[in-house]
């Protein structure tokens, strides 16, 4: 059975990273979410993906995926949240599964995404509506907590907007 635990801050160094995902804000507080239509059912998530080797670092990794998946490009700051860590997923070793904060510089139109012609919906949503519409749990409560503790601080909302939206 995996075993999925939270920890705040940076991945130590021995623990291999496989996913880096944001969960990036707007500049009045709202959290973008990837949805995803799966058997006629909408799915959200974050943007974000697999390091790839060409990825300079994590940053690049979520850069790069913001586009790809949500054709949505960040401010210059990027703070590290924390990370899952994921044992007992079959072989693999123990691994890291890497949450990002950010804000949002630009939404685009929507477009599909190159590494698979799928087009995602994209919404802005309140950080506790993004937990229920998530349905994930504690841990990703923790995460969504911690990210906007961390955005609040950072980013300086003037303003929290409860406004829902497809964008």
């Amino acid at each position: 059975m995996v075993k999925i635990t939270w920890f705040d801050g940076e991945v130590p160094q021995n623990l291999e990273t496989r996913q880096v995902y944001g969960l990036v804000f707007s500049a009045d507080g709202r959290i973008l979410l990837k949805v995803e239509l799966k058997k006629g059912k909408k799915v959200f998530s974050f943007g974000g993906g697999t390091p790839e080797t060409f990825d300079a670092d994590r940053v690049a990794t979520l850069r790069r995926e913001m586009v790809e998946e949500l054709n949505t490009t960040l401010q210059e700051e990027v703070v590290m949240v924390g990370y899952q860590e994921i044992d007992g997923d079959g072989d693999r070793p123990t691994y890291a599964q890497v949450r990002m904060t950010a804000l949002i510089d630009e939404i685009g139109p929507v477009q599909p995404d190159p590494d698979n012609g799928e087009t995602y919906e994209r919404m802005l949503t309140t950080p506790e509506r993004a937990k229920t519409l998530l349905g994930w749990g504690e841990v990703a409560d923790k995460q969504i907590d911690a990210a906007f503790k961390l955005a609040k601080q950072h980013f300086n909302f003037k303003t929290i907007s409860t406004v829902e939206e497809y964008v």
